[in-house]
């Protein structure tokens, strides 16, 4: 018999990921898949054999553990309400769309002694590559996030920094020591009703600087990297797997072998954390810093 009985919120795209991860692994058990949808729901929950539900609270009595994969709006609800149920939660990215919000999220969960982890999947990629390694604090890091707009209109309840920026805020927020004291940022809207191109440059109480840039309305997908050393600086292009380096560490750009799945492996964690096996990797409360820099940047960028 299963351990972990798990529910996933969001027959999405990402809905559909997490559903694949829950019912193929050795620890869980799927029971079931929530949409206010019940068409999409009946046609995300019919492959796996398991109940979609239109109530929230239906699936919450069902379930140990909850992921939620709706869109960004509600994640604060539906986290808060689980947490209220007494379930562990992952939520993906972001953890909320106010700082305050993210704030009262991991206070519940360490108050209940409940697992929260938030979908910064690219903290394992960035762990497989040895960036966390690296004991020497970053000067700059610069990062582009490239992609055309998507056809199914994903994500398109909030901006691009809320969308695609935030996995370089979450990377930024790791790597540089410190909070950030100001913030500058621009965007535009171009095909929806939010900021669908950005740039926002953060400094820091120590010095250093994040200078971001992401884009849902570009011709061609581009992903690059730049983190500036006193020893260095590392360059990489995660669509050619080109890499400069020329610091005294050790990078590896392709993972591929390493890290086959990080979706998968970031669900295995959770899962694991529910257990009490080991502890969360991206807690609530290592998401927060995440949510403060998309905050400060939107703020500036529609002023």
């Amino acid at each position: 018999m299963s351990d972990l009985k798990v529910g996933v919120a969001g027959a999405g795209v990402f809905g559909g990921y997490h559903a694949q991860k829950a019912a193929a692994s050795a620890s869980t058990e799927l029971t079931g898949i929530f949409d206010i949808s019940d068409q999409r729901g009946q046609t995300a929950a019919s492959p796996f054999g398991v109940p979609n539900y239109t109530r929230f609270e239906d699936l919450l009595e069902k379930s140990d553990a909850i992921i939620i994969a709706v869109p960004a709006v509600y994640h604060a609800d539906l986290a808060a309400k689980a947490l209220q149920a007494n379930k562990h939660v992952l939520v993906e990215k972001p953890l909320a769309l106010k700082e305050t919000e993210a704030r009262m999220l991991a206070g519940m969960a360490v108050s209940q002694g409940l697992t929260l982890q938030v979908g910064h999947q690219e903290r394992f990629v960035a762990r497989a590559m040895g960036m966390f390694r690296i004991e020497e604090p970053p000067l700059l890091l610069e990062s582009i996030r490239y992609s055309p707009p998507s056809p199914e209109g994903r994500a398109g309840d909030v901006s691009v920094i809320w969308d695609l920026m935030i996995h370089d805020l979450d990377l930024a927020g790791c790597l540089i020591e410190g909070r950030f004291t100001d913030v500058s940022a621009s965007g535009q809207k171009l095909h929806t009703d939010h900021i669908d191109e950005a740039s926002a440059e953060f400094e820091y109480d120590r010095g250093a600087r994040a200078i971001l840039k992401a884009s849902r309305a570009a011709k061609a997908r581009e992903r690059k990297m730049r983190v500036v050393y006193e020893s260095g600086e590392i360059s990489v292009d995660f669509l050619s797997r080109e890499v400069i380096n020329t610091t005294p560490y050790n990078i590896t750009v392709d993972i591929s072998a390493l890290l086959p799945d990080p979706l998968g492996a970031a669900d295995e964690s959770f899962f694991q954390s529910c257990l009490g096996r080991q502890n969360s990797v991206i807690p609530g409360h290592g998401a927060i810093m995440a949510v403060a820099m998309a905050e400060a940047a939107e703020a500036q960028a529609l002023s």
